[in-house]
């Protein structure tokens, strides 16, 4: 990965984290989990919710996860119970949310289906 790409991510990453400790979320940043592979890059703990993010800023038509993301990513939801989301962040659209079963099944997802679900921020907490 790029150094741009990296330190883009990292920015994204931390906006949403933002987000989420502003709606009153403890948030956990895996640091190196586009590397490690071990967690999803963002985990939210309130009360008795617990959302993980996997957070992409791809500038777009599609989204598609590596076999081995999206295996870790189910692994959260079926061992830890979790919510899991791919948070999307497009440029002059902001953020989609979307579920693991949303993908197809190439693990992917074009940004037209992503604007159709319209799943965003609000709607998730």
């Amino acid at each position: 990965m790029a150094k741009g790409s990296k330190h883009k991510g990292t920015k994204f990453e931390r906006e949403l984290s933002k987000m989420l400790i502003e709606k009153g979320y403890l948030v956990v940043r895996a640091a190196g989990s586009g590397i490690l592979q071990t967690a999803p890059d963002l985990l939210a703990f309130k009360s008795y919710e617990h959302i993980a993010f996997e957070c992409k800023a791809w500038d777009s038509e599609r989204l598609s996860l590596r076999p081995e993301q999206f295996n870790l990513l189910k692994s959260w939801v079926e061992l830890a119970g979790l919510t899991v989301y791919v948070a999307w962040r497009v440029p002059r659209d902001g953020w989609f949310f979307i579920k693991l079963h949303e993908l197809n099944e190439n693990r992917a997802i074009s940004l037209s289906h992503a604007r159709l679900i319209n799943r965003r921020f609000e709607e998730i907490l």
